[in-house]
């Protein structure tokens, strides 16, 4: 069978499911859990595969759920395909059937599309099992909203093993672009990601007896400035972000306060440059105690790391988007400074993480992800079931391409 032939075949069988894939996505939507709570919705995904004869395993990481389709000499090539599945704690304010039943959840980042879109793509791919060689594994993520991350727990557990999965392959909802366009981008494409929180204690007081006092506001104020002054001077080209978006002391006018406490983010696109900026801000930390003679408690919360797109994979998978959409319709990305844990993935295996749009401005559909507001155009979700299934299809069978 010719690649017209597969692509006409997945188009259709896509095409004849997208009612029932936008079942899934409304049942989800409606339906929201929090990162490590995902108990219906995990359950929900195995009543789907079941009824579509495909097999699974449960509990993985969580409530993480692994299916698998076999396809011709099913041990020669694994891929991965990865849906993540929990919702954020945010009210939904969309007049809309599906609306969120469960009070202050709601998924604004659309993983209830990246999951319908994933299911979709395994009811395809198990119709048309005798089109490929290898096995494709798909892996519905709880908690990737949440640190340590539901991805790095569900590779602790074993995931991209019995069967080794040689590649991963995900997507994303990108209400940047318009729906029916998809973007990719090879090699470093999203940031690593740590959490700073910084408690300085001092010794409160008047604020008109300076003598009698040790103002953690200040040297607070002081460790932002010199540590955000020096990691730029040891920056050079680097991408990063080091802000501190969050700042207490409870003081007064004319009160000092015992303690200062605030927070910040650390991105970067380079681990090593990562490591580097760790250091400074603890010899800050260290130098911020000895000169203003306070404490100060200082913690990294390491997050997760930078995300890579393997650049032949990326490459590959994106002439095959050209052929199965159109020219116009596959985009090229920038860098973006948000992170993401399918990074644990990228770390590895040979991965390919894209962008597929879902905006439709005719109707209004244009809010940003982790808004209140946020929607899709529900054509994507065919777009996005066909899509994967006619990738994952070709470089199983054409893997001299990669």
């Amino acid at each position: 069978m010719q690649h017209e032939d597969i692509k006409n075949q997945v188009k259709l069988i896509a095409k004849s499911i997208s009612d029932e894939i936008i079942k899934i996505r409304r049942h989800i939507h409606k339906n929201p859990e929090l990162s490590f709570q995902e108990k219906k919705t995990s359950k929900f995904i195995c009543q789907i595969l079941k009824k579509n004869n495909i097999s699974f395993t449960t509990g993985v990481g969580g409530y993480g759920v692994v299916a698998i389709v076999k396809g011709l000499n099913p041990q020669s090539h694994v891929l991965g395909i990865r849906a993540d599945m929990d919702a954020l704690p945010i009210q939904e304010k969309n007049s809309v059937s599906y609306k969120s039943l469960n009070d202050g959840v709601m998924h604004a980042c659309g993983h209830d599309v990246h999951t319908a879109i994933v299911l979709g793509a395994a009811i395809v791919l198990k119709k048309l099992s005798n089109q490929f060689h290898g096995s494709i594994k798909f892996i519905f993520q709880p908690a990737e909203e949440k640190l340590p991350g539901g991805a790095s727990l569900m590779i602790k557990e074993g995931v991209l093993l019995n069967p080794k999965v040689d590649k991963m392959l995900a997507l994303h909802v990108y209400p940047e672009f318009e729906v029916g366009d998809v973007g990719f981008r090879s090699g470093k494409y999203m940031a690593a990601c740590d959490e700073l929180s910084v408690i300085i204690k001092g010794k409160g007081g008047h604020a008109a007896l300076p003598d009698k006092v040790v103002n953690p506001i200040t040297a607070a104020a002081k460790m932002i400035i010199s540590s955000k002054e020096n990691v730029d001077k040891v920056s050079k080209d680097e991408n990063y972000v080091l802000e501190f978006g969050d700042f207490h002391a409870s003081g007064a006018s004319n009160v000092i306060p015992e303690e200062a406490i605030f927070q910040g983010t650390l991105r970067t696109l380079n681990e090593s440059f990562r490591s580097k900026v760790h250091e400074i801000l603890k010899s800050e930390a260290e130098k911020i105690e000895k000169d203003y003679s306070v404490k100060c408690d200082f913690k990294i919360i390491k997050g997760y790391p930078a995300l890579y797109n393997n650049p032949d994979f990326t490459n590959s998978c994106k002439q095959i988007s050209k052929f199965y959409l159109t020219e116009n319709a596959v985009k090229d990305l920038g860098l973006r400074m948000s992170s993401e844990d399918f990074s644990f993935f990228s770390q590895n295996c040979p991965s390919c993480f894209f962008r597929l749009g879902v905006a439709n401005i005719k109707k209004g559909i244009t809010h940003l992800v982790h808004t209140p507001y946020f929607d899709v155009d529900e054509s994507c979700l065919e777009i996005g079931a066909g899509l994967i299934s006619y990738i994952s299809i070709i470089n199983l069978r054409d893997r001299k391409i990669l």
